[in-house]
């Protein structure tokens, strides 16, 4: 295997056993710093609010917005409406969301963040800012604005792959 990293191939250095191809790739070690990201995010949002990953999603997606319909809010956490119905359920139980009737459409069902839904959502913002200043801190300015054009290139060619795979089935 000769090939460039960019190819997604490397020549191991002496003495060190070969990677999986696949595993130098950029998209992989892409996966593995988000991956590490979400399961860090998980812990933490669990010892501040004590809430799990369904639920930060869930909490931080309705923010300090006016009260969204459960379709709606599936669609902003990408999930469908069955798939957060028990979660919903939990954070009502707990009394960190509202449900309420939509005056215009009173089949439609809102959620809204109570006030203790609204400090723990203040609890995930905080911590999330913390995260993002502790991970970006060794960037200069001008390396933090190549990285950002970079990501945003990088997911505009990822939703065209996304896609293309969905339009060859």
């Amino acid at each position: 295997m000769n090939q460039t990293p960019r190819d997604g191939w490397t020549t191991p250095e002496a003495g060190e056993s070969e990677a999986a191809p696949i595993t130098v790739m950029l998209s992989s070690r892409l996966m593995v710093l988000a991956n590490l990201l979400k399961r860090g995010a998980i812990l933490r949002y669990k010892r501040l609010a004590g809430l799990s990953s369904v639920e930060f999603g869930l909490v931080a997606s309705l923010g300090r917005r006016p009260p969204m319909s459960v379709a709606r809010l599936a669609e902003a956490v990408g999930q469908d409406k069955g798939q957060i119905s028990r979660a919903l359920a939990e954070l009502v139980s707990r009394k960190l969301i509202a449900k309420s009737a939509n005056p215009k459409d009173s089949r439609e069902v809102l959620v809204s963040l109570t006030a203790a839904g609204l400090a723990a959502h203040d609890v995930i913002v905080e911590g999330a800012q913390d995260r993002n200043r502790r991970l970006l801190e060794s960037l200069s300015e001008a390396e933090f604005d190549t990285l950002l054009r970079q990501v945003d290139q990088l997911t505009a060619i990822a939703a065209e792959m996304l896609e293309a795979e969905k339009n060859s089935r």
